[in-house]
């Protein structure tokens, strides 16, 4: 998932405005300057180039770091339920969203429903904000200053180099626009099978760009969170992928910085020096910690995209269904009011917060796949974002219940408007090793296929595959680690696993979906 957010040409010589007094958030001649020039950048959504690239706006770091030290302080439990939960529950009475779900249905086609889901979450947003953990501090942003964000945020934009050039772009509801496939999550892997597992998979023709996997060890040593490992984990993880691509034929491919960390030391070590990421090139992503909650580690990506010269920035995380926000009605609340912060707060070029269902650890199932379109659809019809989605899928590769959570889950993004997704999350990620190519290929196979259907023809397939394996949601297969899927050498599947592949992509064109 670019950043249009742009600064005056002039702004990287902005410290020159930077108060003495270290903390105060104010210009030299008091905080009525800065004031005055934010309030004429939210207010007509301020667009400034160099040289025709779109680029982070210091402006509205510096205001966001701001409002991260001087928000009002909240305790952890007033936060989660006096604010979040208090909220979304009092506009889902507002806009009439009690009783609205429809597992039966999961893609509904309500566009008045979609509406006033948008609605109660663009004001839940100004509500609620972000809470900064370092701070305890609330990041919030006024109706005009959300809408600005929001309208300041690109419709289109293109990463990569030469022919792996891939453009993305806004997509409405039942939309032939071609969507960007990105594999895979960053699932741990082996060190000694990551560069085979990243060409098999960049080899295939529906991949567009490439996130993960993320590594389970460094140079032989165990990869821990937060440790100095993790800051040169950016880099070599950087090497390993450059070489994959180099083997797979696709080089200039774009990447998602940085899948082997999870703090914003991986990025500060690969992104944006010589060999790592790219700054022109690549996304950085951005994700955070727990249901309206950011912190320094996320906002250190912000900065470091900025002073590297960075464009893109995916600015996207879950949303939890079962969690403060309740039901799949107030997920999907929430699920819109978070996609809008995190767009905001970090600048997002694209972004998109799916539900994730607490009761098996997926969004697979027929409650979490509604909450998903509907909030896929509020989104689409009321904004210009690229948008950004995740299927969370819970069995391992080599069964058929992972290609038939995939299947459905493809179909609902494409359906209702998801520009990108980055899939697929085999095994539900909690396995090392288990993930492979084909599952990768069939995901993208049926994402693009689908994109064009309306979501009538959508709802009518999904609803047939959903007693495939919503039996087993709470206890999937694991399935098969790569190395016994995979003759590594040819990264061929085996057999058995092509099999399964050929017999549920049969059902799929059966069904409906024009694979062929």
């Amino acid at each position: 998932m670019g950043d249009r957010r742009r600064r005056s040409s002039d702004s990287r010589l902005r410290p020159r405005h930077r108060s003495k007094r270290l903390g105060t958030g104010r210009c030299r001649g008091g905080s009525d300057l800065r004031q005055d020039h934010l309030a004429t950048f939210y207010a007509i959504g301020q667009r400034s180039h160099l040289h025709g690239r779109a680029i982070v706006n210091l402006d509205r770091i510096l205001d966001v770091l701001n409002k991260a030290h001087t928000g009002p302080v909240y305790q952890e439990r007033d936060f989660n339920l006096g604010v979040v939960t208090s909220v979304i529950s009092s506009k889902i009475e507002k806009h009439g969203l009690k009783g609205v779900v429809d597992t039966e249905n999961p893609i509904g086609s309500d566009d008045d429903l979609a509406d006033r889901i948008y609605q109660a979450g663009f004001e839940a947003a100004v509500e609620i904000g972000l809470l900064c953990s370092d701070t305890s501090r609330a990041i919030r942003f006024t109706a005009e200053e959300l809408q600005a964000a929001i309208d300041e945020a690109p419709s289109e934009f293109w990463l990569g180099d030469g022919d792996q050039r891939v453009h993305f772009q806004h997509r409405d509801l039942d939309d032939p626009t071609p969507p960007v496939w990105t594999v895979p999550l960053s699932i741990a892997v082996s060190e000694d099978v990551f560069v085979p597992l990243v060409q098999g998979l960049a080899s295939s023709k529906v991949t567009d760009c490439l996130e993960g996997p993320s590594l389970e060890t460094i140079y032989g040593y165990p990869l821990r969170s937060g440790s100095p490992y993790e800051h040169l984990a950016g880099r070599y993880q950087a090497d390993l992928m450059y070489e994959a691509v180099r083997r797979s034929g696709r080089v200039g491919m774009p990447m998602d910085a940085i899948g082997s960390s999870t703090t914003h030391y991986g990025l500060l070590g690969g992104y944006g020096m010589e060999g790592g990421y790219r700054p022109k090139h690549d996304l950085v992503t951005i994700l955070s910690i727990a249901d309206f909650w950011t912190s320094y580690e996320s906002l250190f990506k912000l900065t470091q995209t900025y002073v590297t010269g960075g464009e893109h920035i995916s600015a996207s995380t879950w949303v939890m269904l079962g969690g403060y926000a309740g039901g799949p009605e107030g997920t999907a609340v929430a699920s819109v009011a978070y996609t809008l912060l995190m767009i905001a707060v970090f600048q997002g070029s694209r972004g998109g917060v799916p539900p994730f269902d607490l009761s098996y650890m997926g969004n697979c199932g027929r409650r979490a796949q509604w909450t998903l379109s509907v909030a896929n659809q509020a989104i689409t019809r009321n904004t210009r974002l690229v948008y950004h989605s995740v299927a969370n899928q819970v069995a391992g590769p080599g069964t058929k219940m992972l290609l038939y959570e995939t299947l459905v889950s493809s179909i609902t993004m494409a359906v209702t408007g998801v520009a990108n997704v980055v899939g697929v999350r085999s095994a539900g990620g909690r396995l090392t090793d288990y993930l492979t190519p084909l599952e990768h290929q069939f995901g993208g196979e049926v994402f693009k296929a689908a994109a064009g259907m309306s979501r009538e023809e959508g709802n009518a397939i999904v609803t047939r595959f959903f007693s495939e394996y919503e039996t087993e949601l709470m206890t999937p297969p694991d399935g098969q680690r790569f190395q016994e899927l995979y003759d590594i050498e040819n990264l061929e599947p085996i057999p058995e696993w092509n099999r399964l592949y050929e017999e549920v992509r049969k059902e799929a064109i059966e069904a409906g979906v024009p694979l062929d």
